[in-house]
């Protein structure tokens, strides 16, 4: 088993494109500042902050002066949620151009994340009574609805990443494939093995498309609540290769430890598996800056 040192040396330059971080609805352990600052103990380059309430670039710039002297980059992002009026353009455009890099389609008010969680918006727990209406991207028809086409024309213009939400694989295909006819290759399916049920196979299919596939370390962390066993995670990567897989840790929440433990705990158990550096650091560094466009 490697020390902490050596992990963290091989995760130096870490982005994460999956942090919750607070303020939110849901109870969480540190804000966006705490969040970027703990990512110094690995060298973390950036994160995304993601609420599944609100426009987290808003949090991001109200934060300036806490995160000025943090070596780590914080962005905020958008979720197509009730709470922002669904497939709201106006929203989506104000958050882009004030410098947010992620777009989440429906996570919460999903459909298939309904199913799976029917208890009206409080999943996992809130410290605010809240509302959640159902959002979908298609029409009657199985068509992609006029206000998501032009959402995803705003995220091209702004060269941001699209990402599928909590979606049904379905709608994610559809929502790829026009994303696919406008020349975007910034996509992103998170955690395609809780609650999107979306198998290697189908996995395949949307990386066709262009996609990244994102897992989240934190479920493998045996201090957190899901506590997966990591060589599920491998067996994944091995399926689908490093150069198509996106690690984020998820994690932010106030029942989870911090994010960077899930970090150093998680990878360590991948290397130890036989994972090569090379190859976790294409995951952790190399695709995460591609789609947040950090070197250009």
């Amino acid at each position: 088993m490697r020390d902490r040192p050596a992990i963290a040396s091989v995760l130096d330059g870490l982005v994460d494109m999956h942090v919750h971080s607070g303020p939110s609805p849901f109870p969480r352990r540190l804000d966006h500042v705490e969040a970027a600052q703990d990512g110094a103990r690995i060298g973390m380059r950036a994160m995304v902050a993601k609420s599944h309430h609100h426009n987290t670039q808003m949090d991001i710039l109200a934060m300036k002066g806490r995160l000025a002297g943090v070596a780590a980059s914080a962005y905020g992002g958008i979720a197509l949620n009730s709470t922002v009026g669904g497939l709201n353009v106006h929203a989506v455009r104000m958050c882009l151009r004030m410098g947010g890099k992620v777009v989440w389609f429906p996570t919460i008010s999903s459909g298939r994340h309904i199913d799976c969680h029917p208890e009206d918006g409080a999943f996992p727990t809130t410290t605010v009574p809240l509302t959640l209406e159902r959002i979908d991207i298609v029409d009657g028809n199985g068509e992609l609805k006029p206000e998501a086409a032009e959402i995803l024309d705003e995220i091209k213009e702004q060269e941001a990443v699209v990402n599928g939400g909590h979606m049904y694989p379905e709608y994610i295909r559809t929502l790829f494939r026009a994303a696919k006819d406008r020349g975007m290759t910034r996509m992103v399916v998170s955690h395609p093995d809780y609650v999107i049920g979306a198998d290697p196979d189908l996995c395949r299919e949307l990386i066709a498309l262009g996609a990244f596939i994102e897992h989240e370390v934190g479920m493998y962390d045996p201090e957190g609540t899901q506590k997966r066993d990591p060589k599920r995670l491998l067996t994944w990567i091995e399926a689908l290769g490093p150069e198509h897989t996106v690690l984020a840790s998820d994690f932010g929440q106030a029942v989870n430890p911090k994010p960077v433990d899930a970090w150093l705990r998680v990878a360590g158990a991948l290397l130890d598996l036989g994972l090569p550096e090379k190859d976790l650091r294409r995951m952790v560094c190399d695709n995460p800056a591609y789609l947040l466009n950090l070197d250009t």
